[in-house]
């Protein structure tokens, strides 16, 4: 199989698809690498180190995207690429479609058989292809909310872990999940004051054997919340319904209760946010005021510390993308339901149920455009 690996155009955004040694394997696994020349750069890998690992560096691209069956990428493709994919070429990347009508739009009219890292799961329902990337994420927001918390930042002027005699900082994390758990584990060990919220209690259990009791958990409710983020210093948004626009738990109005320059870092905001005051921003023009409250809401923050995310993306992907370009697509999702998953359009369909609901659009399943039964099943 060909294979595209072309240079993200995203703002900042400094990840690529591959590191050279995901590229070596699949050389050796037989198929052909094409890779844009400075793809890599961002990340700390060189075209020679590419060309070591068997790759052919093409120049633009229009080249890549012209070449490659399958295109390998970090990020979702944004209206410049939109032209550059084509009918039944393979895009392996994050998606995240429920927010981006236009993207779900130009993927079913030019017929792209979309396979979206985010909605990928595992034999135990896990997310496999979006945990390092939380996992990073979730490590983030704490680090980005303590450095906005800082006055010349625009945040109250608070040391998250606080100093003898002074109190430390109240984190409240909405959502008790991977980013959740990544985000409060930084907060802990920064000495601030942590509470976690969550709907599901036996995750406050686990979370609360995890943490030694070390952080408080809370059910989440709109009371909850409220009376949490009334005396918060920094929210961090960590809600995840998969494929699904996220929920928005913190409204406009909640915002009057949360102290002026107080930090909101919504790491949902690739699902649209669980704040009603969302809106994606960008590294270069990273936060904004609401109601008194810094906002920061970087769709791609994992593209900061982009040589360690990439390592961490292609020790999940590369699997996956081994069996795509070994298999085939077809051969590929029927040997693995959790593949298939990740299938959220195919052949001018929108086959992920979350995403059509999301969007009011129709939902075809994947299953009436192709027998999924496994070859080696029967």
């Amino acid at each position: 199989m060909k294979i595209g690996l072309p240079k993200e155009i995203k703002d900042n955004e400094y990840r690529v698809g591959l590191t050279p040694a995901g590229v070596h394997a699949l050389v050796a696994a037989g198929h052909e690498l094409y890779v844009q020349r400075t793809a890599g750069d961002g990340s700390g890998f060189s075209d020679e180190q590419y060309e070591r690992a068997g790759a052919k560096i093409l120049d633009t691209a229009d080249e890549i995207w012209q070449t490659g069956d399958m295109i390998v990428k970090v990020k979702e493709p944004i209206a410049p690429e939109y032209p550059r994919m084509r009918e039944d070429q393979l895009l392996f990347t994050y998606l995240h479609l429920a927010p981006e009508f236009e993207l779900t739009k130009q993927m079913m009219e030019r017929k792209v058989t979309g396979v979206a890292y985010e909605t990928i799961t595992d034999k135990q329902g896990r997310l496999p292809l979006l945990t390092p990337m939380s996992e990073v994420a979730g490590r983030m927001s704490v680090q980005v909310g303590a450095t906005y918390l800082e006055k010349m930042n625009g945040g109250r002027g608070i040391l998250l872990g606080g100093v003898p005699g002074v109190p430390s900082a109240n984190v409240v994390i909405i959502g008790g999940g991977v980013v959740g758990t990544e985000a409060a584990k930084m907060a802990v060990g920064l000495g601030a004051k942590v509470t976690i919220i969550d709907r599901n209690l036996d995750r406050l259990r686990q979370l609360d054997d995890i943490f030694l009791s070390k952080v408080q958990t809370l059910a989440s409710s709109p009371y909850a919340i409220e009376e949490a983020i009334s005396h918060a210093d920094l929210v961090i948004g960590a809600v995840l319904v998969v494929g699904a626009a996220a929920p928005k738990l913190v409204t406009r109005k909640m915002l009057h209760l949360i102290p002026n320059g107080a930090v909101l870092v919504d790491v949902a905001v690739d699902q649209g946010g669980c704040f009603e005051t969302t809106h994606a921003t960008t590294h270069s023009n990273p936060t904004y005021y609401e109601e008194g409250v810094l906002h920061y809401c970087v769709a791609n923050m994992p593209g900061a510390v982009p040589r360690t995310s990439t390592f961490a993306l292609t020790n999940a992907t590369l699997p996956y993308a081994l069996d795509l370009a070994n298999k085939g697509f077809e051969a590929a999702i029927k040997d693995d339901p959790g593949l298939a998953e990740g299938v959220n359009t195919y052949a001018g369909k929108l086959t992920y149920e979350a995403v059509a609901e999301s969007q009011n659009l129709e939902h075809t399943p994947l299953s009436s455009l192709i027998d999924l039964k496994s070859a080696s099943a029967g």
